[in-house]
């Protein structure tokens, strides 16, 4: 009866323990794997950024354009004149 009661103890003790350490490697392995997602969408983020900053450049660059050709056009009218 004794023995018995010796090997569930150790039983339970091996399955307590090997819970524990499965369930903390799975831990570290998430933590792990959010880090390196986080690093992921703040490059996106970051692109995403410097993409809007050139599309506001891009736009002010074509209003310069369309202003310089009125002016152009402006010009070349007044020479026809």
């Amino acid at each position: 009866m004794t023995e018995a009661i010796i090997v569930a103890v150790l039983s339970l003790a091996g399955t307590l323990a090997g819970s524990y350490l499965s369930s903390r490697k799975s831990a570290v392995l998430v933590a792990y794997r959010l880090e390196e997602l986080e690093k992921k969408v703040q490059a996106h983020n970051n692109l995403i950024e410097r993409t809007y900053r050139l599309e506001e450049r891009t736009e002010l660059q074509e209003e310069k354009i369309k202003v310089a050709n009125h002016r152009i056009e402006d010009l070349e009218k007044e020479r026809n004149q």
